[in-house]
């Protein structure tokens, strides 16, 4: 009988809880979006709802990654949690005659706490898969690959999840919905959290969580322009193109819509996840050196800078929004969406080989303070892009990014066993 490897009980655990969270985390975006896009904000008004949700995570992971070290992982896996309950409760509470000013006030500071929240639950995951993972037999990236991996399909269930308890429930019981089932979570999770996780040491100093390590620091930087490239399409862009093809504007044609956004945006982040998950296997990782997965991660980026590429073209080729045209976006937009899992998963798992178990919360917590950035931006240009160049500009902005995130990832070196001093 095989044996059953050590901290795999506490890995089971803090995967599930990810998982609890990351469904809510999708569909209260889609909710968000779609809901308010009905009530007639802008794109750039509506890039503005997620803005805070990304400055937070940016604040969060270097906060998080401290307080993790000091205090224990599992503190801060509870705390997201329980602050992303706290979020959709506060939802509840937004009044639909409240002047537009108001509403994106009220949503981006719930936006804001659900950021924390996600960033801390984040964090606390990513790391542990560090202390828990066996280290042989390429069993570090097999292990982050599946929960990585997982949370994205996970995810894009919740993005269906959102659109169709939108279309159905509507706005407010389906955000309390999905807060009572995450508060059972986090019951559940505190009751029956098994041992593994390290219970935090009280020397740690917040001035620590800043790296001295090169490839930790271009692999950050890398981070933030493959995650812009994503998010400024992804964010408000070709949601509101969809919903302008799909929709003829009745309740029954946003109904329909919503349906078929959260259907394709679903869609691409569970392959986005099943990508991420075979990565290893994709990669051949367990026949290959660290050094031919760090030069792996600038070409499979030089790869996927040519799909939006491609795509930018094609839509400056078209004369409105034609089906061919839509055809393509969505058959070459799940092309960026594996060729991007690949990319990510090998940055997951780059980030883990780079650090060092006594200060893996710290590194980890500013890589994805890196990744909120570049969600930040990617959010950001997404609403202004659109606005004020359409689709074209906004695809090419990401054709921009990813030949960005290549050339970062040029940057790294084998030279995992850098000294931190």
């Amino acid at each position: 009988m095989t044996q059953r490897p050590e901290g795999l009980s506490a890995y089971i655990a803090v995967t599930a809880a990810y998982w609890a969270f990351m469904l809510t985390d999708g569909a209260l975006r889609m909710l968000v979006l779609l809901h308010f896009h009905t009530l007639g904000f802008s794109p750039v008004q509506l890039a503005y709802l997620f803005v805070l949700y990304e400055i937070a995570g940016m604040v969060t992971n270097l906060a998080a990654g401290w307080i993790a070290a000091r205090f224990g992982l599992t503190s801060t896996l509870y705390a997201g949690l329980g602050l992303q309950v706290v979020a959709l409760l506060a939802l509840t509470q937004l009044d639909p005659n409240w002047a537009i000013g108001a509403s994106v006030a009220f949503v981006m500071l719930v936006q804001g706490a659900s950021g924390v929240a996600k960033d801390l639950a984040k964090m606390s995951s990513k790391s542990a898969v560090k202390l828990l993972a066996p280290t042989e037999d390429g069993g570090l990236f097999r292990w982050v690959a599946v929960l990585t991996g997982s949370k994205n399909a996970v995810k894009g269930l919740g993005f269906l999840l959102g659109a169709a308890l939108l279309a159905t429930l509507g706005f407010t019981w389906a955000v309390l919905v999905m807060a009572a089932v995450l508060a059972v979570i986090l019951i559940a999770v505190i009751l029956f959290m098994p041992p593994g996780l390290p219970k935090g040491r009280k020397g740690a100093k917040f001035s620590e969580v800043f790296s001295k390590s090169a490839n930790v620091n271009w692999l950050s930087a890398a981070r933030v322009f493959l995650f812009g490239a994503r998010d400024v399409w992804f964010v408000v862009g070709i949601p509101i193109y969809f919903y302008a093809v799909l929709s003829d504007g009745t309740e029954e044609g946003n109904r329909a819509a919503f349906f078929m956004i959260g259907t394709f945006m679903a869609v691409w982040i569970i392959l986005y996840g099943a990508v991420q998950a075979s990565a290893p296997k994709i990669l051949r990782a367990n026949e290959r050196s660290e050094g031919d997965l760090i030069r792996a991660a600038r070409n499979w980026a030089a790869a996927l800078f040519c799909v939006p590429a491609v795509l930018t073209v094609a839509v400056l080729m078209s004369s409105g929004q034609e089906e061919w045209l839509t055809t393509t976006l969505v058959v070459g937009l799940l092309v960026f969406g594996a060729i991007f899992a690949v990319n990510s998963s090998l940055h997951s798992y780059l980030i883990l080989a780079f650090t060092k178990s006594e200060r893996v919360t710290m590194d980890v917590g500013f890589y994805y303070m890196a990744n909120a950035t570049g969600r930040l931006a990617g959010t950001v240009l997404s609403g202004f892009t659109y606005q004020i160049g359409g689709l074209p500009l906004v695809l090419g902005t990401a054709a921009v990014m990813v030949a960005l995130a290549a050339l970062t990832s040029g940057k790294l070196t084998d030279q995992t066993t850098e000294a931190y001093t």
